[in-house]
Formats: structure tokens, C-alpha cells, sequence
């Protein structure tokens, strides 16, 4: 058999195709399957999509990227509140937002932080612990806006705590 080097090429492209098909359609479906075990399946399935290190991971590796979302999207609605509270809101919101300030602190300063590097160190009821409270911070600072004042949080509260409450039901799966 004489092939020439561009036949080669050319199998050898054709392969490795083939291959990082079969890859994307297997990592594709570990995402899907992992989703659908989930309280979010839509916001876990986008979540981990729009993520290119999801490709290439098992379902600890799918963990530790949303719990790596949780925490940049409540270090973002901090950033956001810490924000509003410069353009000096008026005072029903004030306090409101000062006190998701003082709840979102801990949980970005610390809390996720230490339940992420718990998560990569296999300590996942400790990761689960962490990763619940951000949820419930968050919940807690929509709750803090009543009566007539509407919260200027809601989109980026209910984010994080869908995100927390993936987080939690992936870290099951991969704890068992």
C-alpha cells in the first residue's frame, strides 16, 4: 500500500473530526444529563454551554465551574450595590441596600471563596454548606425590600440563588 502524505493528511483529519464529534456530543450529554438532575435545568444547561472548560470536564469539573459563576455573579451584584449606594438612592432604599451590602461581603470575601477551594480539595458537605448560604444571602437581601420600595436586585438575587441551588444539586451528584 503506497499512500501518499496527503491521503495521510487527510485521514488523519478526517479522525481526529470524528473524534472531537464524538468528544462534544459526550461532553454535550454529561451537561444535559447533569442539568436535568438539577432545580434549574435552563440556567444550569446555559451556564455550563457558554463555558469552554465544561467541554473537557467530568462532573466535579462541572461543579467547580458553577460554583466559579456563583461567586463572580455575587461579586458582581455587590460591585452593583456598592454602586447604587454611591449615586445616593433615596433613604427607603438606603437601608435596604446597605444591608445587602453587609450580607454579600462574607459570602464573596469568604464564604464562596473557602467553599470553592473546599469543593477542589473533594471536602463537598463543607462546599454544599458554603455554596447554600450564598443562596440564602441572597434571599435574605430580596426580602429586605418591603412595602412600597421596590428592589433594584431582583434579577441579580434570584441569579445567584438558582446558581447556589445548581451548584449544591451537581456537588450531590458528584459527593453521591
Amino acid at each position: 500500500m503506497n499512500y501518499s502524505i496527503q491521503t495521510l493528511l487527510l485521514l488523519v483529519l478526517v479522525f481526529l473530526t470524528v473524534q472531537t464529534q464524538s468528544q462534544s456530543t459526550e461532553s454535550s450529554d454529561l451537561i444535559s444529563k447533569t442539568c436535568k438532575k438539577t432545580p434549574y435545568y435552563d440556567i444550569c444547561l446555559s451556564s455550563l454551554q457558554s463555558s469552554p472548560q465544561s467541554s473537557n470536564s467530568d462532573t466535579a469539573g462541572l461543579a467547580h465551574i458553577i460554583a466559579d459563576l456563583v461567586l463572580s455573579n455575587a461579586t458582581d451584584t455587590l460591585d452593583y450595590i456598592h454602586g447604587l449606594l454611591k449615586q445616593s438612592p433615596e433613604a427607603d432604599i438606603q437601608k435596604p441596600l446597605a444591608n445587602c451590602a453587609e450580607l454579600y461581603i462574607p459570602v464573596v470575601k469568604y464564604t464562596l471563596p473557602e467553599s470553592i477551594d473546599a469543593l477542589s480539595n473533594g471536602h463537598y458537605g463543607f462546599a454544599n454548606y458554603g455554596i447554600s448560604d450564598a443562596a440564602k444571602e441572597a434571599q435574605a437581601c430580596e426580602k429586605g425590600f418591603s412595602g412600597t420600595t421596590k428592589s433594584p436586585l431582583t434579577d441579580r438575587n434570584t441569579l445567584v440563588s438558582c446558581l447556589s441551588q445548581v451548584a449544591v444539586a451537581i456537588i450531590n451528584l458528584v459527593q453521591g
